[in-house]
């Protein structure tokens, strides 16, 4: 069966992903435009049809306790998005110049309600001769192919600005600065936040360089996610502030990531850890790191944090009670540091391009397991590549690193990548 590109705005979609190969690419091009204008048109639409039954409600719609939840019951929209459309309709009742514009399918729903709400909530400073003309600049914002979100939000940010009032602008308001962090039953953390605009610049000035796509030596480009680059870089953010920054005391002691840990645990004797001498399990004798803050924490990456960290040890007794404490030595010297970076230029893994800043000094043979925080155990590998090492699925153990005749690290990789497993030099060739 064949197909023309009248009939694919027009009719069906069932059986039409087998039939668009007939279609060139400019017809596919068309077609996808012609869909979008038909969405605009028939969600205009609907909004003009659910406004009209608000106003005239039936004992159907009285019954589901509006038209929104009308609406909702009888289509597979949630009823908050059922409640969005009845709103939009009555809120462009007032509004005939964007209720025009968006009826001609040249304002998109997201749009007509930010427009509509900055009419409702104008600046307080704003004289009411002067809404046309804002009317007017916001449905340029918002018109076209060229018309964004972005243009529309800056658009009315400006109006706020022109029209200052006594009052702070929302935008400006710190007093409504909120963060919330809490905990999740798997042990993740949420984070859900609302900033002043000077906040979120500060925010997004700081992480703009470490969010950037970074592609791979051979031109592949980054295949997270913009959700997964911002979180990678917020984590960069808070290890370097953590790092570097002069953060002052917190009970005695600079902000940081602590770890607690059994020393059998960390060096991963698991029989003895797992099993209580006297019979009887308890959380205690689990082998498991414990932070301060959200508790448990995987002796793997436990391990992976005590490659390169400040340890300091608490002699106990069989109750659990300190006997003795040591004071605190940092494993990896400020000097080793700068050694590994004149020999490795960054993360040592073949084919990664992270820079020194963003890795960790990795012990080859762990220092738990009696390995030496010397030059030739240490290696500098970034935040995923020493993850990979440490407890990535299907590859701990599988990559071997051995420190070479050149004393450079070189990496031996698993018979599923390289059924020779012939040893690759250190990434350093092209961090000249």
């Amino acid at each position: 069966m064949s197909v023309y590109l009248s009939d694919v705005v027009s009719g069906s979609a069932v059986g039409l992903r087998g039939r668009l190969w007939q279609l060139s690419a400019a017809e596919l091009r068309t077609a996808a435009i012609e869909a979008s204008a038909e969405i605009l048109r028939l969600e205009a639409v609907r909004v003009a049809v659910v406004d009209e039954l608000s106003m005239r409600p039936d004992d159907q719609v009285i019954a589901s306790r509006g038209v929104g939840c009308w609406l909702a019951a009888n289509t597979m929209l949630q009823i908050r998005d059922g409640k969005k459309i009845a709103a939009l309709g009555a809120a462009l009742r007032p509004f005939p110049a964007v209720a025009t514009r968006f009826d001609d399918g040249d304002c998109s729903f997201d749009h007509a309600v930010l427009i509509v709400a900055f009419c409702e909530s104008p600046p307080k400073g704003m004289p009411d001769e002067a809404l046309p003309k804002c009317i007017d600049l916001l449905l340029a914002a918002a018109s076209g192919v060229e018309a964004t979100t972005t243009k529309v939000r800056n658009v009315i940010a400006t109006l706020e600005r022109i029209f200052e009032s006594d009052e702070i602008p929302p935008a400006e308001d710190v007093d409504r600065n909120e963060l919330r962090i809490a905990s999740t039953l798997n042990g993740r953390v949420v984070v859900r936040g609302d900033f002043d605009a000077l906040t979120g610049e500060m925010l997004l000035s700081a992480l703009s360089n470490l969010t950037m796509p970074t592609p791979a030596p051979d031109g592949t480009p980054d295949s997270r996610s913009a959700a997964k680059r911002t979180a990678d870089g917020f984590t960069e953010l808070i290890r370097r502030y953590l790092d570097c920054a002069k953060t002052g005391v917190d009970g005695g002691q600079r902000p940081h990531v602590n770890v607690h840990i059994n020393a059998r645990d960390l060096a991963e004797h698991r029989d003895c850890a797992a099993t209580p001498t006297d019979g009887g399990a308890t959380v205690s004798d689990l082998d498991v790191g414990h932070m301060p803050w959200l508790g448990p924490l995987s002796v793997s990456q436990t391990r992976l944090l005590g490659c390169d960290c400040f340890l300091s040890t608490v002699l106990l007794d069989d109750h659990g009670a300190p006997l003795d404490a040591k004071p605190g030595k940092r494993l990896v010297t400020a000097e080793q540091r700068v050694a590994l970076i004149a020999r490795d230029k960054g993360c040592a893994f073949p084919g990664c391009t992270c820079v020194p800043a963003w890795t960790d000094a990795h012990h080859i043979r762990h220092w738990a397991n009696g390995g030496p925080t010397v030059m030739n155990n240490l290696v500098l590998l970034c935040r995923s590549h020493h993850r990979l090492m440490h407890r990535k699925s299907g590859f701990v153990g599988k990559w071997v690193i051995r420190i070479g005749v050149d004393n450079k690290p070189w990496f031996i990789p698993p018979p599923s990548i390289d059924p020779g497993q012939h040893p690759r030099p250190a990434n350093t060739t092209f961090k000249t």
